[in-house]
């Protein structure tokens, strides 16, 4: 389904009834992450998928899109879909956007489960960092994608999920230059929000990978710990959706 946002569209889906359940995608991602999910938590509860900004189906919307802009075309789909209260779940950039949704719409979170995400801003090496990649995106997206998407995942996880990483490569390469510099740009400029996420009082997960080589796991850990989130470690990198379905779809049914 579209939306009509800002000069743009926004592409979402939803399926079944009852409690909302959110599902945001990460960086070079999109919403088809979540479609093995889908079939089951749908049987009980309301399920919408949503392709964030300059991802996906979903158009560009601006030159930089911070974790509040994304915040707000999902609360667009939300107000359009007449949903007052859900449960969020955010896969790294999701977990930021969520994390922004709840600081700028109070009250509609029930439930979070962060995946694979921190509620740490960037650090100045991250930033740096994020710079050079913008830098490799205009001379050559492609390699860009490529060389990103395969160092989300250890080695050997890599060649036991590459039908799963070329797909998302493929994906990703469907997307605008200007949609990946713009997710770029508003990660790297993301507040702190360890203090939200301490203060939020409903039920919170934190799923890592313990060979994530993405997040430091053990910093992120204490973060957790440090918010009082019930943290999940599990053998993957930083796709833990894909490299353990099974046990990640287990935890999705436990949700609010």
């Amino acid at each position: 389904m579209k939306l009509n946002y800002k000069s743009t569209e926004l592409f979402y889906t939803t399926k079944g009834t009852g409690n909302p359940l959110v599902f945001l995608h990460g960086f070079l991602e999109s919403s088809k992450i979540w479609e093995p999910f889908i079939e089951k938590l749908s049987a009980k509860r309301q399920v919408i998928c949503i392709d964030l900004p300059g991802h996906g189906k979903s158009g560009n919307i601006s030159d930089m899109h911070t974790m509040e802009l994304m915040a707000d075309a999902v609360h667009e789909i939300l107000k359009h879909l007449k949903i007052e209260r859900a449960s969020l779940v955010g896969h790294s950039m999701g977990g930021y956007v969520s994390l922004a949704y709840m600081e700028k719409f109070p009250g509609i979170t029930k439930s979070l489960i962060l995946m694979n995400s921190t509620p740490e801003e960037d650090s100045e090496e991250k930033k740096t960092n994020r710079d050079r990649s913008i830098a490799i995106i205009r001379k050559n997206k492609k390699a860009f994608v490529s060389m990103a998407i395969t160092n989300l995942l250890p080695p050997e996880n890599y060649l036991k999920f590459k039908k799963e990483i070329d797909e998302l490569k493929n994906n990703a390469n469907q997307m605008s230059e200007e949609g990946i510099i713009a997710a770029l740009k508003g990660m790297k400029i993301r507040t702190n929000r360890i203090s939200l996420l301490k203060n939020f009082r409903n039920q919170k997960y934190l799923i890592l990978g313990k060979r994530d080589p993405v997040l430091n796991t053990d910093d992120t850990q204490s973060v957790g710990d440090f918010c009082q989130c019930k943290i999940i470690l599990t053998e993957t990198g930083h796709l833990s959706y894909m490299e353990n379905y099974t046990e990640i779809d287990e935890i999705l049914h436990f949700i609010d």
